[in-house]
C-alpha cells in the first residue's frame, strides 16, 4: 500500500508566509525600538531570534490573514504597515524612559555636572552621567515588576485590538504618539523637581551670604558643596523612585492599547 502523497499548493504556500511574515514584521520592529529588548547591547540575531519565537508562539492565536498576496502591492502595504504599528508601540513605551533620562539631565545640570558625559555605546552618543544613571534603575525597575512581560503581552493583544488589515491606519493614532511624546518633558521635570527645588534654594543661599561676606570665595566652594547636596538629594530620592515610576510604567502600557485604538480604521 503506497503512502499518500503530501501536496501543497502556492497559494497555501503563500497563506503559511503571510500568516508568518506580517506578524513577524510587527513584532520585530516592537523587539527592535521597545525598552530591554531594543538595547544596542542586546545583539541582532538575538532580537530576530526572540521575534521569530514570539510569532511561532502566538501565531495560531492571531486569527485569520487577509487574502493578499504576499508578493504585491497590497502586501507590501499591510508590511510596511505592520513596521509603523510594530515601531509606535516600543516608542510609546520608551517615552517613560525617555522621562527619567530627561529628569537626570534637569538634575545632572543644576549640580553642575552637565560637563560630565560619556560616550553611551547603547546610546549612540553622549550621555550625561546622572542621566544614564536614573536610567539603569529605571530598566532594573522595569524588569523587577515584569514589565518586559507586560510589554509580550501587550503585544499579543495587538493583534486583537488592531488585527493585520489592508486597511490605512487612522491619523487620530499619530497624532495621539505625537501629543504623548509631550509627557516626556513634564514627566522628567516633576521627577527632578525635588532635587532642583533644593539645589535652587541652596544656590541662592549662597548668593545671599556672598553678598553678605564678599571675601567669602562663593567660587571656591559653591561647586564642591553643590554637588555634596546633589548626591544627598539623589540619595534620599531613591527609595521613592520605584513609587514614581510604576504608575508610569503601567501608564505607558495602557497608552499602547490606547495608541492600537486610534489606529483602528
Amino acid at each position: 500500500m503506497e503512502a499518500p502523497i503530501l501536496s501543497v499548493g502556492s497559494a497555501q504556500l503563500a497563506g503559511w508566509v503571510a500568516a508568518f511574515l506580517w506578524p513577524f514584521v510587527r513584532m520585530l520592529a516592537l523587539v527592535g525600538t521597545a525598552p530591554i529588548f531594543g538595547e544596542a547591547a542586546v545583539p541582532r540575531q538575538v532580537k530576530v531570534l526572540l521575534a521569530a519565537v514570539l510569532t511561532l508562539v502566538l501565531a495560531p492565536a492571531i486569527g485569520r490573514m487577509p487574502a493578499v498576496p504576499v508578493f504585491s502591492a497590497p502586501g507590501i502595504w499591510i508590511l510596511v504597515q505592520q513596521v509603523l504599528i510594530g515601531a509606535a508601540m516600543g516608542f510609546t513605551m520608551r517615552m517613560v524612559f525617555a522621562a527619567v533620562q530627561a529628569a537626570g539631565e534637569y538634575v545632572g545640570l543644576q549640580m553642575g555636572l552637565s560637563f560630565a558625559s560619556f560616550f553611551d555605546p547603547m546610546g549612540g552618543g553622549h550621555t550625561a552621567v546622572v542621566a544614564r544613571l536614573m536610567y539603569m534603575l529605571a530598566l532594573l525597575l522595569f524588569l523587577s515588576i515584569d514589565g518586559h512581560l507586560l510589554l509580550i503581552a501587550a503585544l499579543a493583544g495587538s493583534f486583537e485590538t488592531l488585527p493585520v488589515a489592508d486597511a490605512p491606519l487612522a491619523a487620530a493614532g499619530w497624532r495621539f504618539l505625537a501629543g504623548a511624546g509631550t509627557e516626556i518633558f513634564a514627566s522628567g521635570l516633576l521627577l527632578a523637581l525635588p532635587l532642583v527645588t533644593a539645589l535652587l534654594i541652596l544656590n541662592l543661599a549662597m548668593g545671599i551670604l556672598n553678598r553678605a561676606s564678599p571675601q567669602f570665595s562663593i567660587f571656591a566652594v559653591g561647586f564642591p558643596l553643590t554637588l555634596l547636596a546633589g548626591i544627598v538629594m539623589l540619595q534620599l530620592l531613591m527609595p521613592h523612585l520605584h513609587a514614581f515610576l510604576q504608575p508610569r510604567f503601567a501608564g505607558g502600557i495602557a497608552a499602547i492599547d490606547q495608541l492600537l485604538r486610534a489606529l483602528r480604521p
